[in-house]
């Protein structure tokens, strides 16, 4: 019981620091070095903000249509057999 207690004294202290080393400023690229350049055929080098931005594609909408009984499935043609 006193080495569970120990080493939760241990570990929520570092828990705690490790928490509180997060950015506090936005990232930027250190002295002497330059941010990339534009990808080829972009007119302007992307913000950091639209670098991070998801397309539609990248993150689809989910479908919340639920069943509400069983449905037989309908015959799928590339349900194929291993060769």
């Amino acid at each position: 019981m006193m080495r569970i207690a120990a080493g939760l004294a241990l570990a929520l202290p570092l828990a705690l620091a490790l928490a509180a080393c997060g950015t506090v400023a936005p990232l930027t690229p250190p002295e002497g070095a330059k941010a990339p350049e534009a990808p080829y055929g972009a007119a302007a080098t992307p913000s950091a903000e639209e670098l991070l931005r998801r397309e539609a594609l990248a993150a689809p909408e989910r479908s919340v249509e639920l069943r509400r009984r069983s449905e037989e499935r309908q015959d799928d043609p590339f349900d194929l057999p291993p060769e």
